[in-house]
């Protein structure tokens, strides 16, 4: 999408149109009402499977000390408290989200858990990333992507940031397979808003989030959607019948 006449265009917020300048405040307002119950709702919607998600992302990127990673839309900092342990004292971590609130419970939790020295917070526009050319051995997005305003404008910034031979890992929602997807429609439009009604005193955020997962680009278009940004050897691989995706690029 193009962004030189905002005012003019559409996007999706779930299901419905929107003008394109106003999603990313629509999305703010949906994790400013969910951020204190966020990492509770998140063990409840997936049985806990969202810890194995992030672990495997996290050994997927191939970071060691040294390295400074880029954790995008981090929220609450799964990721970058772990990333941390792996860069060591002699690399940095910036966990980074456009939603402050999200922000600020991350701090928390990361200075409950004793996490300091090689960690940074950064309030962010991931189409719009703040750093420096070549300034990442990773970066890292889980489960942010499919929020993101203008996603190509996306990709194409962390291309920018990422140093050659770097490596992004996209956590996110997907296409699932046929044979789990009534199974998987009934959980989402039914159970899954009354969970968000009951715990998080939310129905309509949650609401957002199955049709936002129905909005997000399948397996193969976020593939060509990476190539078309820069990457290269771009893959993809399935978890939960294909529930979620973990897709992975590299700057060459």
């Amino acid at each position: 999408m193009s962004k030189s006449d905002t005012s003019t265009e559409t996007t999706n917020f779930g299901y419905k149109t929107v003008p394109a300048n106003e999603k990313a405040d629509l999305v703010r307002g949906v994790f400013d009402s969910v951020a204190t119950r966020y990492d509770i709702m998140n063990d409840l919607m997936s049985a806990g499977l969202h810890r194995l998600w992030k672990r495997l992302t996290i050994d997927q990127a191939g970071v060691r000390p040294g390295h400074s990673v880029l954790d995008l839309a981090g929220g609450t900092g799964d990721l970058a408290r772990i990333f941390t342990q792996r860069v060591g004292a002699s690399g940095h971590v910036v966990l980074a989200d456009i939603n402050a609130a999200m922000l600020e419970r991350g701090r928390q939790k990361l200075v409950d858990a004793g996490v300091a020295g090689n960690l940074s917070l950064a309030q962010v526009d991931a189409e719009n990333l703040p750093f420096s050319d070549v300034s990442f051995d990773c970066v890292a997005i889980a489960f942010g992507l499919r929020n993101v305003t203008d996603q190509d404008a996306a990709l194409r910034s962390m291309y920018r940031v990422l140093k050659p031979a770097g490596r992004l890992l996209i956590l996110e929602f997907s296409k699932p397979a046929e044979w789990i997807g009534p199974a998987y429609d009934l959980y989402s439009f039914k159970v899954l808003p009354l969970i968000g009604k009951l715990v998080a005193n939310d129905e309509e955020s949650y609401q957002y989030l199955a049709e936002s997962i129905r909005m997000h680009p399948d397996q193969e278009t976020l593939l060509t959607m990476m190539r078309d940004a820069g990457f290269e050897r771009c893959r993809h691989r399935n978890l939960a019948g294909g529930i979620v995706a973990l897709h992975c690029g590299y700057r060459i």
